[in-house]
């Protein structure tokens, strides 16, 4: 199982802030990002196509070829702007 967190306008769009799922197959990020984009919607809306978001593993900054190990915490979120 792995931990997946929703971070600013992901977690309004998804009207979820975390959940638990099973490791995907393959166990890497863009594994994990496929099962997400699978349900359709505005989870395909907002993790596809020209939308730009970051994902972390263990709160290390990740790649969408990076493994994500089992019982890892994975962040979902947007860029990170400000002052």
């Amino acid at each position: 199982m792995i931990r997946v967190l929703y971070f600013a306008r992901l977690r309004d769009a998804f009207a979820c802030e975390s959940e638990e799922l099973p490791m995907p197959s393959p166990a890497t990020v863009a594994g994990l990002i496929a099962i997400l984009i699978s349900r359709g919607d505005i989870w395909a809306a907002e993790l596809s196509g020209n939308k730009i978001f970051r994902v972390a593993v263990n709160q290390e900054m990740a790649q969408l070829s990076d493994m994500i190990p089992s019982n890892a915490e994975v962040a979902i979120f947007p860029p990170v702007t400000g002052g």
